[in-house]
């Protein structure tokens, strides 16, 4: 279940069907992949994952943001989730080491990256006092990463204004709003905000924001800096789960792993249009700078 589109999560797919291939199973000989696209909208998750039901496959993998409606349509198929950024807090498994149920998968570990992402808008932006939080409340799965938020703000005396969205036609009017009232926009990892974020960057930069974002493809799309999990590499170890499910395991005993491929990435174009000048010993450190 994609819970972005074909656009956004296509090169992710593309890793996962790979490893895949290297593990043995090669589609339209002895796997058949079927593949449902939510573009983002939260509403259509239930729908699918009914869908796959009846459908009776024998692996549903899906997002973080959409295993809670795969989990809640069944207890029989197994189900590998990705990119989850709280799955003991959202009920998705009992414990990391020990999922029980028909569920496991990768958490991408989104809260406890939060305190980087804001030492690192710190040395983009030397007198940061304030951010602007986007967060897609239609989802109701950004909480663990807010809480987070909140708390690193207090530890490094930030004001946050959060700016809370439902539907992809409200972006431009929010973040139109934030100019002049705060000094950078942090994205919560959502597959709305994901699938939007060419719109979201475009609006940032027109509100001249420096803009913080979970993963490298929000860069890729314009956005300033991204600290975060690799996507690709994740999409790759959800293959391995998958491969020992075909091959008996049982998902409950299959322990959520963390990510252990992170990437910092910095667009510099972005930097040169909102007039910062970026610090070497940063530029030194990121994994790629996007000219």
């Amino acid at each position: 279940m994609g819970a972005g589109s074909a656009g956004t999560w296509g090169p992710w797919i593309a890793a996962f069907v790979q490893r895949l291939g290297e593990l043995g199973w090669i589609e339209g000989r002895n796997l058949a992949i079927e593949i449902r696209w939510a573009e983002g909208r939260s509403e259509r998750f239930a729908e699918i994952a009914a869908e796959f039901v009846r459908l009776k496959f024998d692996i549903i993998v899906t997002s973080g943001a959409a295993a809670s409606a795969a989990k809640q349509a069944t207890t029989a198929i197994p189900i590998v989730f990705l990119l989850a950024g709280d799955p003991v807090g959202t009920g998705l498994v009992a414990s990391l080491s020990q999922p029980g149920g028909n569920v496991t998968g990768l958490s991408n570990q989104s809260r406890d990256l939060v305190g980087k992402r804001l030492e690192l808008l710190r040395e983009v932006i030397p007198g940061l006092r304030s951010i602007a939080i986007l967060i897609n409340v239609g989802a109701g799965n950004g909480g663990a990463e807010m809480d987070a938020i909140r708390e690193a703000s207090r530890a490094l005396r930030l004001e946050i204004v959060t700016l809370e969205i439902r539907r992809a036609e409200d972006v431009e009017i929010g973040i139109e709003t934030l100019k002049g009232r705060t000094d950078a926009l942090y994205v919560v990892q959502d597959p709305l905000l994901n699938t939007n974020r060419v719109r979201i960057n475009t609006s940032a930069l027109a509100a001249r924001l420096p803009t913080m974002h979970p993963a490298r493809e929000f860069v890729e799309a314009g956005g300033l800096i991204s600290y975060g999990a690799n996507f690709p590499d994740s999409f790759r170890r959800a293959a391995d789960y998958a491969d020992k499910i075909l091959r008996g395991a049982k998902p409950g005993d299959l322990p959520v792993e963390q990510p252990t491929k992170f990437d910092l990435v910095i667009n510099q174009a972005t930097a040169k249009a909102l007039g910062l000048e970026l610090p070497p010993s940063l530029l030194a450190r990121a994994d790629e700078v996007i000219e």
